[in-house]
């Protein structure tokens, strides 16, 4: 039997985060001969790689022939924002059972892309399903060393303003409006560069296929409470110094709210990610593009409600939230302090890997 033709000018489009579309040139010839087409996808490994992940199957896929170009899919073998490699091999199956092979193609790259709005909100129903009551809660919280304190507040030789205490806020006059009124503008003539935490880049944390993981800036914020007091616990992960702020001034009606990931550390401890974006800002327009938005007043989380004529806020009980604010906040705007109870540094969630397994948290769409 004639010899088929090696395939050539590989293409993959329509990529997304666990599938692709994939084409190639063959001799006309060989376009009525062939039955089969023999796929050979590995993934690019690298230093961070997660260590725990289960090991995926064999990939070198078989597929009976179809018109190009085809769809490859499967959340088992494809992860999202995943590089691979890809080759192709066509074959005519003969009557004794065994194939007549071509040569394999040039190996082609690509990578997958992010969970898209519609699996985002496969994880959002997961979560709500675990969220718990609401209980109230006044102020957001941001645990940090002292030298992450020192940076913030000294980068200049003069610091515009200092922190204020908690019992200042909000300004009486705005109470009626249910919105804290914006800072004063720094002293003429001066850059008001100290005093204020700066949005950073979200690191790989939580879910991989997550679209704010290396992409947003944002600051991260706490709020969960203590059952039996009301108030944050006095143990932290992440430094013995903490920076509270009232709640109305990161969450209020001039806000929107953003779902963002739900995930676990090989732990019972779930945890939901939210972000907060002022209207119209920079990561307001990347959230609305890329994130399913929550209604601030009804929704499973985290809430911002009028009632009496005041804004009152509630938090999931069941879960830990990891609030990212997108735009800088002032120290002025809060109150720094040392907390009495211990640093659990083994509760931090800096670039943590999702378990993979937990039937909770994952959906059936990458990984």
């Amino acid at each position: 039997m004639e010899l088929l033709s090696t395939p050539k000018n590989i293409e993959i489009n329509n990529i997304t985060c666990d599938s692709f579309r994939i084409s190639w040139a063959m001799e006309k010839g060989d376009l009525e001969r062939v039955t089969h087409y023999f796929i050979d996808l590995n993934k690019k490994e690298n230093k961070n790689s997660n260590k725990f992940k289960h090991r995926d199957v064999p990939t070198k896929l078989v597929a009976k022939a179809v018109p190009l170009p085809m769809t490859v899919r499967g959340h088992w073998f494809l992860s999202p924002r995943t590089e691979y490699s890809v080759a192709v091999q066509t074959a005519v199956k003969q009557s004794d059972g065994e194939y007549l092979v071509s040569g394999w193609s040039e190996t082609v790259e690509f990578c997958t892309g992010d969970y898209a709005k519609e699996h985002l909100a496969q994880l959002q129903e997961k979560a709500e399903l675990i969220a718990g009551r609401m209980l109230r809660f006044s102020v957001f919280y941001r645990n940090q060393h002292k030298e992450y304190f020192q940076h913030v507040r000294y980068p200049q030789p003069h610091s515009p303003r200092s922190p204020r205490p908690l019992s200042s806020f909000p300004d009486p006059a705005f109470a009626c409006l249910c919105v804290p009124p914006p800072p004063p503008p720094p002293p003429r003539g001066r850059m008001h560069c100290g005093n204020v935490m700066k949005p950073s880049l979200k690191d790989n944390s939580g879910s991989h296929g997550s679209p704010t993981s290396g992409m947003l800036h944002g600051i991260f914020f706490s709020c969960n409470t203590e059952f039996n007091t009301g108030q944050p616990p006095q143990d932290s992960p992440y430094g013995r110094y903490r920076f509270q702020i009232p709640a109305q001034r990161l969450f209020n009606p001039n806000t929107n709210l953003y779902f963002a990931d739900f995930y676990c550390m090989y732990t019972a401890y779930h945890y939901v990610v939210l972000v907060l974006a002022p209207k119209g800002s920079s990561g307001d327009l990347f959230c609305r593009e890329r994130l399913p938005q929550l209604d601030i007043s009804s929704n499973k989380f985290l809430t911002c409600c009028v009632e009496e004529g005041e804004l009152v806020y509630r938090h999931a009980q069941d879960s830990i939230l990891e609030v990212i604010y997108t735009e800088p906040v002032d120290l002025s705007l809060g109150v720094l302090g040392e907390i009495s109870g211990h640093q659990l540094m083994s509760l931090s969630t800096a670039n943590a890997k999702k378990d993979p397994s937990c039937k909770t948290c994952n959906i059936s769409v990458g990984r």
